[in-house]
């Protein structure tokens, strides 16, 4: 699924410049996709864009946001980690964190991988229509490992 979903991201400048579902699963399957990835991505596509309609809301400045259970079950340390780094940074306000959270919630695997999850933060982003910035595309596109330390 999440590979159907950077190649959204990569071919797709908004969620509004995809066509409808059929033409969709027909250019997916023409690129190579299987039937159930594409299936997959596409629910979960539209669980986001609904995500996106209904999570609105502010935070307080004194606000903390605890997990739950089954959160910290799902997202696993190195993902809640992230999720406050980018938090902490300004980069993900309150609304988005929860729809991030959201999707993660419905995604396959647990713990989730790191890497899955900065392509939740990069969809959830996509889907709104903002870039992230330079600093944070980065953060979410670098492996640790091939950075350089200057």
């Amino acid at each position: 699924m999440f590979d159907v979903l950077v190649y959204l991201y990569e071919n797709y400048w908004r969620p509004d410049a995809c066509p409808d579902h059929a033409q969709l699963t027909r250019k997916l399957s023409a690129v190579g996709f299987e039937s159930d990835e594409i299936q997959e991505a596409l629910s979960w596509l539209d669980g986001l864009t609904h995500a996106s309609e209904t999570h609105a809301g502010t935070q307080g400045p004194l606000s903390m946001r605890v997990f739950t259970p089954a959160e910290q079950e799902q997202l696993g340390e190195e993902c809640m980690g992230f999720i406050s780094f980018l938090g902490s940074a300004g980069v993900l306000p309150a609304p988005m964190r929860e729809i991030v959270i959201d999707r993660a919630m419905v995604s396959s695997g647990s713990p989730m991988s790191l890497e899955d999850l900065k392509i939740i933060v990069l969809m959830v982003f996509w889907s709104l229509g903002e870039e992230p910035d330079a600093l944070i595309l980065d953060e979410l596109f670098v492996d640790v490992a091939d950075r350089l330390i200057h």
